[in-house]
């Protein structure tokens, strides 16, 4: 009879695991117990099916607070008092509203108020929770008349006294204070601890009746969920015999448009699947997910359809994805096994610019009642809890700076960082706060509410409280709908291509695509920069060792470079096999008969499938239970731990010596959270295509679609740079040229207004409109008599060179303008009856040096443009070889200059930090090179900007770097100004 229990969801103020708090009911004979965190339901399916599993009968319930106020504790008297309260605290999340003090009128459930904030006059379904130190109160107390309003009541918060430190911690972190600084109103008591449930009824010896009360009202309670069927919406149309009908039709007519009439092969996957899918009664999903692609085909927005789903050949018909199964030999069933009842899952992407659009289509589409985005929860983890403790302790930065990036510095000995480090390893993985999920939606058959309470994020969509591991545990299946930048690198350019070139690209045609010579030699030579998914150092350099130029190397490809195989040593094995196919042995005959098309290299999920299947004999189930946690959609360690030592013991069983199934664990598990299916690969790969097509045949037009999607690998400098490099003249910001984003005049590229800092929204949109409707500006005084413009403003244009028409240079520009401006901040366009000519001012000649010119550029853009980099070095010395001569000089030791890209950092067995970093030369190529941990203590790095490198140039598989002996940042020349 313990209803008033907080787990650690009770968030920065519980301290106890769900799994924990079972544990201490059990400890102290507790047969009953209601969950009733503070303002959230997120445990509650976790607690109730753990109950059950423990043979505790449970209550769901919800603590209701406004800050540290105590308000009341509501407990459902069945499903529906749950969802009513569920319902009652999403209305207040969605109004930002506080909760009111007085409970709602709700049926199904029960109001506990305490003894401190009681109503004066209680309703039926109100109670008053009397804590055992308060039984004594009772003798003068008017509601000794009305005992039959009392029931027996004591908070649990914590395991034990040790744990109080650990909620003092979590209050002060919670309020963002020192420990020293918390009052009483902030903290729980340290009372709030389980005991034997028979020592906790003594108090309530003199009042059998309170105890009467409290068995009636736990008699009362009831909550149940079902955990076995799919909580998605059922029906699409008005019955699932409809929607069958519906998607073999759709399916007849996009096979048709996918594959023509007379495609035995087609016709025969697109009969067996839908079979497959109305027997498992999918037919929904794929009509939900099809329907939400044809609205933003109709709005004329891309979209990339990718995850399990893409292995099937309906999903390709529906236009769901664009990835041929029957091309790459991918099968449904893969996905599907006897103990599978959730669909494929599908992961829709758009441009960050029409994902919103599109959820507000979903959402509007099945309401909101049974629509939210899936919430997360983030933990405290690593750094970041000794930043959250450091300043608890009221630690300075710099201190709190230490300790976040050198643990282990010998100033950070020391009683205060010991206890840091005390308190911080009990609080590690406790759940910190609620977030929302990249992309997930749920489309739910009841209302959601049912469930959840809902959160009302600044983003402004409802969002769960639970996240997807309890979305799918309960029987949800989510729709990811994600955004990216590289689909809106792909719709702009072809935009952009028509209005500059008159040119009307179908990006959609990646068959044609895959057959193009000068893409497929463009994929070969790693020309990739700005393309998705194929731009980063890592993936240039892979992309030239297989000396790619097919669809089908670029869909492996894309596998390999992921972290897992990468991990594994397994990425370097498979080039060297690819390159030598004949040169090496497989680990197992199974090896060769499932994995002969990756050289006997796991490189996608259905690999692993495969080899725990046909060599270790998992069944199909067990086998996607290790597949779901290699993708990181699976939370249970013990079920891991339980397939893993199935694994081990069917080896023995088969005979196989120990060193071959270790090795093929080994491998296997370093998949785990990184490997993509084969479908997802080639879906990124189809995108990548698209990419490489536009690069390939419009480059300028792509590069500045690329700029201005401001989301690839690189910073907008080097793609700047790489626009440049493929002709374009890159021109800075104009007020008569320029829009708010980078735009191309044939060959000439004009910065957008976006790029300087700085720069007011308003005064950018005034500038261009106010072109548009009344022509160029003719010069400065023109400017300012027709643009609201004060001075800060005008002077960050003038030194951005965005006057340079008028023939004057900056300085010229900025003493007429504050002439033009005199003492008054802004101007105040209007119109005049009769134009006056400006005054002509006689200054003497002012120097302007092309060195000043770049420093604006570089504190205004944070680029230089009319200088690079190079130009801006006190040497003259450029290195003695270029990028493209460094297989000319294998083995060699050389000095190369280069401006510094990218840097990726790597730790070694020994714990030892590694960089690889990526440059550009003075002819802005490309060039890579390895730092590694002996000469980088030597040698580190010092911010970006260009360096002297001296190395031993070497090669992997034809593609060559250099292993650094020495480095040193170039000094530049200073601004003179300074």
């Amino acid at each position: 009879m313990y209803l008033n229990n907080h787990s650690y969801y009770s968030l920065r103020y519980g301290t106890m695991e769900i799994e924990k708090l079972i544990e201490k009911a059990l400890e102290n004979g507790v047969t009953a117990m209601a969950l009733t965190d503070i303002n959230n339901t997120m445990g509650m399916m976790d607690f109730v099916k753990l109950c059950l599993e423990k043979g505790i009968y449970p209550i769901a319930g919800i603590e209701f607070r406004n800050g540290d106020q105590y308000l009341y504790t509501g407990l459902a008297r069945n499903n529906n008092g749950f969802r009513l309260m569920n319902e009652f605290l999403s209305l207040c999340n969605e109004k930002k509203e506080d909760l009111p003090l007085r409970a709602p009128r709700l049926e199904d459930v029960w109001f506990v108020y305490s003894w401190e904030n009681k109503p004066g006059t209680l309703r039926e379904n109100e109670l008053i929770g009397i804590k055992a130190g308060d039984i004594n109160k009772l003798h003068s107390s008017p509601l000794r008349y009305s005992q039959h309003k009392l029931i027996v009541w004591h908070p649990v918060s914590f395991a034990g006294i040790s744990e109080y430190e650990i909620h003092r911690h979590l209050r002060a972190i919670d309020h963002n204070t020192l420990l020293s600084k918390l009052s009483p109103i902030n903290l729980a008591s340290e009372r709030e601890i389980m005991v034997p449930f028979d020592l906790l009824l003594i108090a309530y010896e003199d009042y059998p009746g309170i105890i009467r009360n409290t068995e009636n009202l736990v008699a009362d309670c009831h909550i149940s969920f079902d955990f076995q069927s799919i909580k998605n919406k059922k029906c699409f149309t008005s019955s699932r015999y409809d929607d069958k009908i519906l998607l073999e039709k759709l399916a007849g007519e996009g096979m048709i448009y996918r594959y023509g009439k007379h495609n035995k092969e087609a016709q025969k996957r697109v009969k067996h699947e839908l079979e497959i899918i109305d027997r498992l009664g999918f037919s929904a999903y794929f009509l939900i997910t099809w329907d939400m692609i044809r609205y933003s085909m109709s709005r004329g927005y891309y979209h990339v359809g990718r995850g399990s789903g893409a292995n099937s050949v309906v999903a390709y018909c529906l236009k769901i994805t664009n990835v041929d199964p029957i091309e790459l030999d991918l099968y449904f069933e893969r996905f599907i096994n006897p103990k599978r009842s959730s669909p494929p899952d599908f992961d829709i992407d758009y441009s960050w610019r029409e994902r919103d659009d599109v959820l507000d289509y979903v959402f509007k589409r099945y309401g909101k009642k049974h629509t939210a985005l899936i919430g997360t929860i983030s933990t405290f983890r690593g750094r970041s809890i000794f930043r959250e403790l450091g300043k608890v302790y009221g630690l300075p930065k710099d201190e709190i700076d230490r300790l976040v990036d050198e643990p282990g510095n010998p100033m950070n000995q020391n009683m205060i960082t010991g206890e840091i480090f005390r308190i911080g390893s009990m609080i590690a993985d406790f759940p910190n706060m609620r977030s929302i999920h990249a992309g997930g939606v749920l489309i739910s058959e009841e209302p959601l509410c049912m469930y959840t309470a809902l959160d009302m994020p600044p983003k402004g969509l409802p969002t769960t409280q639970w996240d997807m591991y309890v979305a799918e545990e309960i029987g949800f299946e989510k729709l990811d709908i994600l955004s990216q930048r590289g689909i809106g690198h792909i719709h702009d350019a072809v935009e952009i291509i028509a209005a500059n070139r008159g040119v009307d690209v179908d990006a959609h045609k990646v068959s044609d695509f895959k057959t193009d010579p000068q893409v497929l030699r463009q994929l070969r030579d790693g020309e990739t920069n700005g393309c998705f998914y194929i731009e980063s150092p890592a993936m240039r350099g892979l992309l030239k060792k297989l000396r790619c130029d097919n669809y089908i190397s670029l869909v492996a490809a894309s596998s390999i470079i992921r972290p897992g195989v990468a991990r594994s040593g397994m990425m370097k094995e498979y080039i060297r096999r690819f390159h030598n196919p004949e040169g090496f042995e497989y680990l197992h005959p199974v090896m060769k008969e499932q994995l002969s098309e990756t050289y006997g290299v796991m490189v996608y999920q259905e690999d692993v499938i495969k080899v725990c299947h046909h060599f270790a004999g998992l069944d199909l189930a067990d086998a996607d239970v290790l597949r779901r946690a290699m993708s990181g959609k699976f939370r249970s360690g013990k079920e891991f731990e339980r397939i893993a030592q199935r694994f081990h013991d069917n080896c023995r069983e088969r005979g196989y010596p120990d060193e071959i199934t270790n090795e093929v664990w080994r491998q296997i598990s370093s998949f785990a959270g990184y490997s993509f299916s084969k479908a997802h690969s080639a879906s990124y790969a189809v995108e990548s295509f698209q990419s490489l097509y536009l690069k390939a045949h419009f480059p300028l037009e792509f590069m500045v679609a690329v700029i201005n999607n401001f989301g690839g690998f690189y910073r907008s400098w080097v793609y700047i740079n790489e626009a440049r490099r493929c002709g374009a003249n890159i021109l800075l910001p104009c007020v008569n040229n320029s829009e708010h984003l980078t735009c191309i005049k044939d060959r000439d590229i004009y910065l957008g207004f976006v790029h300087i800092q700085n720069l007011e929204e308003r005064l950018i949109l005034s500038i261009v409109s106010e072109r548009e409707q009344n022509g160029p500006y003719r010069e400065l005084a023109d400017f300012t008599k027709r643009v609201k413009i004060g001075k800060e403003q005008i002077v960050i244009l003038i030194r951005t060179d965005a006057f340079r028409f008028t023939g004057k240079t900056k300085k010229q520009l900025l003493w007429e303008a504050h002439m033009l401006l005199g003492v008054s901040k802004t101007t105040t366009p209007g119109e005049v009856l009769f134009e006056s000519k400006p005054k002509k001012f006689v200054l003497p000649d002012l120097e302007q040096s092309i060195i000043e010119d770049a420093y604006d550029e570089i504190e205004l853009l944070g680029f230089p443009v009319s200088l690079n980099r190079f130009d801006m070095l006190q040497t003259g010395f450029r290195g003695e070889i270029r990028a493209r001569d460094m297989m000319k000089h294998l083995g060699k030791r050389v000095r190369m200059v280069g401006n510094l890209v990218s840097l990726k950092n790597v730790i070694t067995i020994k714990k030892e930090w590694m960089h690889f970093g990526a440059f550009l030369d003075p002819d802005g190529e490309f060039f890579d090179v390895v730092n590694f941990p002996d000469t980088l203590k030597k040698y580190p790095y010092k911010g970006y900007g260009v360096y002297l490198i001296l190395g031993k140039i070497v090669e992997e598989f034809g593609f060559p770097s250099i292993e650094v002996e020495k480095m040193a940042k170039l000094g530049v020349i200073a601004d003179p100004r300074y």
